[in-house]
């Protein structure tokens, strides 16, 4: 057993575990957007998106490139997104676990 990747696989989940990033990550789904688009969406100051950002692209999970002096980003993995299914799946088993318990 190679704990070092367990450790690696980890800190990549970790990375996830945001919400800003969550909102960020599904938007780049659909395509490289730019990053005051981002900061738009997840409504946070500047500095807040550009870290989170940062923090992903350094996590490998998206690149980015200038044009001007505008940043774009897109997925470097879109497979993410199969991760997000496994969730969603996860999600739905939940609310029915708890509608069942609830009686609604």
């Amino acid at each position: 057993m190679d704990i070092e990747l367990y450790k690696r696989k980890a800190q990549i989940i970790k990375v996830l575990a945001h919400p800003s990033r969550l909102i960020m990550i599904d938007a780049l789904a659909e395509g490289e957007i730019c990053v005051c688009d981002l900061q738009r969406l997840v409504g946070a100051d500047m500095s807040t998106v550009s870290k989170h950002l940062s923090v992903m692209k350094n996590a490998g999970i998206v690149t980015d490139r200038k044009e001007g002096l505008k940043v774009f980003y897109r997925l470097r993995v879109p497979c993410v997104m199969r991760f997000f299914d496994c969730i969603d799946a996860v999600l739905r088993d939940q609310q029915s676990v708890y509608t069942c318990i609830v009686g609604e």
